[in-house]
């Protein structure tokens, strides 16, 4: 094996670890309502008035979000989705 396969052999090791460690990452991450801050939550708001990241309009929304390590979320003083559901308008 050649030095060029090898680079290309340790590339490709690389890239498929990554891609399989992705789900993992993902699902030791929660959502946390009324933690964002305006233009920085990470998607759709719960009531509906956006659908997508970044467009949150003030500081600490009951009804936007970010996700964070799963179990942070009470300690930073931020909502469930169920409990920021109770309270959309």
């Amino acid at each position: 094996m050649n030095q060029r396969d090898m680079i290309a052999a340790t590339a490709a090791t690389l890239i498929s670890l990554t891609l399989v460690s992705l789900p993992a990452a993902a699902q030791e991450k929660e959502k946390c309502f009324g933690i964002a801050k305006a233009g920085q939550n990470d998607c759709a708001s719960v009531n509906g008035t956006h659908s997508c990241a970044g467009q949150s309009k003030v500081d600490l929304d009951k009804t936007e979000w970010k996700y964070v390590a799963k179990g942070t979320c009470k300690g930073m003083k931020g909502l469930s989705a169920d409990e920021a559901k109770k309270l959309k308008t």
